[in-house]
């Protein structure tokens, strides 16, 4: 019987190589265990058919058009709508590599939160405790992996949404530098920010997935050519610079939990061999956030204005003119978080504002970016917590979008700078686990990998989550 919990996708592709299993053989063990779990989880809006063929199944969020399998995006607005196109995300992992679509993963709606508590169609939860949060927006991808529900999957990430749920599923997830991933046929949110990434079990998966999907697209003019992707070997960190930025790791809103196995995991940096010393990053820090709830919610605003009840998704079923229509069909379409966002975008793009809000938030984004360049130029990898706290229970910061949002304290200053960042989980915290983030210069993925996957084997993380090492969640 094919134990999905522990199964990597490099061992699946061997043992389907080695015609030790068939694909449909591979295809049953992950619905057998979508049947038997994704009950509690929820990490699934859509299961699919098998579609034949030997490749392996792929959970792909749903901001990510599917040829043919419904593309919600976590909300009512688009509850139906089928694509007639794949993303060229999804058609690389298919046409170059066999991979088939298991299912579209549960996300906050348009991708707006950190929690999944967002979805119009219901929260997803934490497989380590499912009276907890996966984190968000790709929650539910990272809880199918965590589970044993997919081998990998494909997130997104426009402010930390696969760092932070890989850190608090014990995943490995890769925001990739802007512009090396199509974001064709990818539901926007903010298009300077948008980015699609994979979440796996370990760095090497991980990396391989991204060698899939990486590369320019003619349909997305963001799109640049990309160095090529090394699968990660070394095992040591000789000669690696690594920096800790003081801030990151000793702010007080960081769990001592969460700081105490991130400074065990920089203390076995430097017996691998790496250079470990301080560094600084104030202002991205204090001004992160700040300027990302400037600039997402001014994109998504714009973004947004196309699910008007004319052209596709939701439109409402009662009478009046076409501005009634408009108003009642995006009342009833959008989640508070997505009017919360719109409004403050809208504003801060109305005339008067623009100057003041938007634009001198790009200001400071470039300030932000040549915060980060000038560390660089000391280290390769800057190390940092990727979340400041573990999996928080359901229902604990909706209330408090402030407090929501401080969720990606850590992660959304490097996704500010268009940087790559890596989440290598590095131990537990209250039987929880703890995320450490490796964040590096543009287009530095495969020393990211090579620093994470060194980091990965001496710390010896156990992917499968506490609650189902005895084969059941209770």
């Amino acid at each position: 019987m094919i134990d999905t919990l522990r199964l990597t996708a490099y061992d699946a592709a061997r043992l389907l190589r080695d015609r030790e299993i068939s694909g449909a053989e591979l295809w049953e063990a992950y619905r057998r265990a979508i049947d038997e779990r994704d009950g509690e989880l929820h990490c699934f809006l859509h299961v699919c058919d098998d579609p034949g063929g030997e490749g392996i199944p792929l959970a792909v969020k749903d901001v990510i058009g599917t040829k043919g399998i419904p593309t919600t995006a976590g909300s009512k607005i688009l509850e139906g709508y089928v694509p007639v196109y794949d993303a060229t995300v999804v058609r690389r992992a298919k046409e170059g590599h066999g991979l088939r679509v298991l299912g579209k993963t549960n996300t906050d709606e348009f991708a707006m939160g950190s929690s999944t508590e967002n979805s119009a169609f219901g929260p997803s939860r934490n497989p380590w405790d499912p009276t907890r949060v996966p984190g968000g927006s790709g929650g539910g991808s990272a809880a199918a992996v965590s589970a044993g529900l997919a081998p990998w999957a494909l997130g997104s990430d426009t402010g930390g949404s696969i760092k932070q749920p890989s850190a608090l599923c014990g995943n490995v997830g890769l925001r990739p530098t802007y512009g090396t991933v199509s974001r064709y046929g990818v539901v926007a949110f903010a298009s300077s920010l948008d980015q699609v990434g994979p979440v796996a079990k370990n760095v090497r998966d991980c990396a391989f997935l991204y060698s899939v999907i990486a590369g320019r697209d003619p349909c997305d003019s963001t799109t640049v050519d990309v160095p090529e992707v090394k699968l990660p070997e070394r095992v040591d960190l000789k000669g690696v610079r690594i920096g800790v930025p003081t801030e990151f790791t000793e702010h007080e809103a960081i769990e001592p939990g969460v700081r105490d196995a991130v400074h065990r995991a920089i203390e076995l940096a430097r017996e691998l061999g790496a250079e470990v010393g301080g560094c600084s990053l104030p202002l991205s820090l204090e001004y992160g956030v700040p300027c990302y709830y400037l600039i997402a919610p001014a994109e998504a605003s714009s973004n947004l204005a196309r699910y008007d009840g004319v052209r596709y998704g939701h439109r409402t079923a009662e009478g009046g003119d076409r501005l009634e229509m408009y108003t009642r069909t995006r009342d009833e379409g959008f989640g508070d978080e997505p009017k919360r966002r719109i409004l403050v975008g809208t504003y801060a793009l109305s005339a008067g504002y623009y100057d003041a809000y938007y634009g001198q938030a790009q200001k400071v984004r470039t300030v932000l970016i040549r915060e980060h360049a000038a560390a660089f130029e000391t280290f390769d990898v800057l190390l940092t917590p990727t979340s400041p706290t573990v999996a928080f229970e359901l229902g604990a910061k909706t209330a408090d979008p402030i407090a929501m949002y401080l969720n990606d304290l850590l992660t959304i200053p490097s996704c500010m700078a268009g940087l790559p960042g890596l989440n290598v989980p590095c131990g537990l915290s209250g039987g929880l686990p703890v995320g450490l983030q490796l964040l590096g210069p543009q287009f530095s993925e495969s020393t990211l990998f090579a620093v994470g996957y060194a980091l990965e084997t001496a710390i010896g993380f156990d992917p499968v989550p506490l609650p189902l090492r005895g084969g059941r969640l209770r």
